[in-house]
């Protein structure tokens, strides 16, 4: 835990108590601030109390107390209205803040308190938070991983000389940290998305690009530039920082650039390194390129040479449930992205294989399979399961062999034994659902992990380690 020492003997209001939330309250307590908390959930109130936090309605407390409003960031600050407790708060005239926020200006207090490395994006941003963390602990530095993955970011290790902080931010989270100041930021892409919290693209653009706002000197800014909106962020980046453009089939001066699978690192228009990813099975396609291309600037705006980089590129593993190479039975491949509910993710997985026997289905997004039409070539026998695949048999018509087959479990049989008849040279049975799992399951991790299950014991399944998963 890092406690937060900036509030000392001040009443600290504290709403929403999810992950974020109880680190927060925790944190402050440890500081020696009095967190003042709620949440709407009994339970929540209840874990609290059991905690030994002052439990109060904050709908009818005194705000002129409080120092601050630490809010959790999936509570609205702006759109479609500021929450009641916002309101509450800027009457009172006090500030509202986040966890991300308490954890830079604590760090601003502390001496010799390590390198922050912060990640944002529309997409790609969990692998890519991964991936940086992998690359820099497995070149030999003690790092931090948290915020918006894994562990929240004040349960994360105190500060220390020697220790990295790599951060995978939300929008959310960022509008609630006005004094965030990374030593390296990067922003991966932004497309539409959360613009009921936003209100409009511009303005969802707008506090993605807060990332860069404090970078002082010394620091990396990084920035995607393959579509229009970051591109015009990283037009406008001016500092005492450096700049390092990312862009996938399109060459960068000054950047990190990918074409056919292979990493370029250019300055000043002339190229200083090169890695290729073929045979890293965890980085298959042009979208797992970009956040390897990221990564890899991160890694080296913390001092790692390429050779370094390239070792760790390797041994990466993935992260659970995103085209998560589970297994091999023979030539055959079993490929677990439960996360992907929608028809876009599930298109990035489409991209990156051939030969793909793929399973389908569960309690379907509006569109259905719209926009995969483009992978149908690389479809053997889809699997169709849950909810969807009535209308997804209709969807696909002609265009896909495809078999009704309900359940995960039978979907997994036919189609391993389908694969395993195959003459192509690496067959995949590829579990991207283009749904959400509840009409079987609790969320995409229980999906994920049935999967996983399901084919670890087909006789003759063998797991699948890093430097195994390499393309045949």
């Amino acid at each position: 835990m890092i406690p937060v020492t900036i509030f000392a003997g001040r009443d600290i209001a504290v709403l929403g108590l999810g992950l974020s939330g109880l680190a927060s309250a925790r944190a402050l307590k440890a500081g020696g601030a009095n967190p003042v908390v709620w949440d709407d959930k009994p339970e929540a109130r209840e874990a609290a109390t059991a905690e030994g936090f002052t439990v109060r309605d904050l709908a009818g407390a005194d705000w002129s107390g409080f120092a601050a409003l630490v809010l959790a960031p999936g509570i609205p600050l702006t759109h479609p209205l500021p929450h009641w407790s916002v309101k509450r708060a800027t009457d009172a005239g006090i500030e509202v803040i986040g966890d991300i926020e308490l954890f830079f200006r604590e760090r601003q207090r502390t001496a010799a308190a390590g390198k922050v490395v912060v990640i944002t994006g529309t997409n790609g941003k969990s692998t890519t938070t991964a991936l940086t963390a992998h690359l820099l602990s497995a070149s030999g530095k003690r790092v931090a991983l948290g915020g918006n993955i894994g562990k929240a970011v004040l349960d994360l290790e105190p500060f220390a000389p020697d220790l990295t902080y790599v951060i995978e931010l939300s929008s959310f989270q960022i509008e609630l940290a006005p004094g965030l100041k990374p030593d390296a930021a990067a922003l991966l892409n932004i497309t539409p998305d959360h613009l009921d919290r936003h209100g409009t693209l511009a303005n969802y653009a707008s506090i993605k690009s807060m990332v860069f706002a404090h970078l002082g000197a010394g620091g990396t800014a990084v920035i995607g530039v393959d579509d229009a909106p970051s591109r015009a962020i990283a037009e406008s980046l001016k500092g005492p920082f450096a700049v390092k453009r990312i862009a996938v089939g399109r060459r960068v001066e000054t950047g990190i650039f990918a074409e056919d699978g292979v990493l370029h690192e250019m300055e000043d228009g002339a190229e200083s390194a090169s890695i290729d990813l073929a045979g890293i099975g965890s980085l298959r396609g042009a979208h797992n390129w970009q956040n390897a291309a990221f990564a890899y600037a991160l890694a080296r705006s913390q001092g790692l040479p390429a050779a370094s980089i390239a070792q760790g590129l390797k041994s990466f593993a993935g992260l659970s449930h995103r085209m998560e190479q589970v297994a091999r039975r023979g030539k055959v491949l079993f490929v677990n992205d439960s996360k992907a509910t929608n028809a876009d993710a599930a298109g990035k997985a489409l991209a990156s294989f051939s030969d793909i026997y793929w399973i389908v289905g569960g309690r379907p997004k509006e569109g259905g399979l719209a926009g995969l039409e483009p992978f149908f070539g690389g479809i053997a026998r889809a699997y169709l399961i849950g909810e969807a695949a009535e209308d997804f048999a209709r969807q696909l018509g002609s265009a896909v062999d495809y078999v009704q087959c309900g359940t995960l479990d039978r979907a997994v049989e036919a189609a391993a034994a389908d694969a395993s008849r195959s003459a192509a040279k690496e067959p995949v049975v590829l579990l991207s659902p283009a749904c959400a799992s509840y009409d079987q399951f609790a969320n995409f991790e229980k999906r994920g992990e049935a999967f996983r299950q399901i084919v670890m014991a087909l006789d003759g399944a063998e797991s699948v380690k890093p430097e195994q998963g390499k393309a045949a």
